[in-house]
């Protein structure tokens, strides 16, 4: 009983350590490609739900991440909908990164980590009506 007790306690440590180490949103090698091609902007009326940066824009290399979801009327977010990708290179989907943070009401990451530079991302959410909210954020990092 006693081991099975120790063991849990050692498990719980490991778990918390490793929860608390900053989530590498950017590697280094990433923070070099090219930055994708820009898309002709466009505009248009949506009642998708609302995707909202908390955080600053400008940071230092390990920050707290916090984006805000809000629905449009009764409709409620997807939370497997949630999409984070980087726009360098070909466009990387880095959602995997952040899974673990994403909630019904946005992603919070107690620390992010990425290098110096500018980083365009881009934050999509649908709610259960199948209606998309988007945001584009260029975090710099200093």
């Amino acid at each position: 009983m006693f081991k099975r007790l120790a063991l849990l306690s050692v498990f719980a440590l490991v778990s918390a350590a490793a929860l608390a180490e900053p989530v590498q949103l950017v590697s280094n090698d990433e923070a070099k490609l090219p930055p994708l091609p820009a898309k002709a902007a466009t505009r248009a009326i949506t009642r998708g739900p609302g995707v909202k940066l908390l955080s600053p824009e400008s940071v230092s290399s390990r920050f707290p991440l916090k984006i805000a979801f809000e629905p449009r009327g009764s409709s409620k977010i997807d939370p497997a909908s949630v999409k984070v990708e980087y726009l360098k290179g070909q466009g990387l989907d880095i959602t995997d990164r952040v899974k673990r943070a994403v909630k019904p009401d946005g992603i919070e990451l107690a620390e992010a980590s990425a290098p110096a530079g500018e980083h365009p991302l881009r934050i999509s959410v649908r709610d259960d009506e199948g209606r998309q909210g988007v945001l584009l954020v260029n975090l710099v990092v200093k």
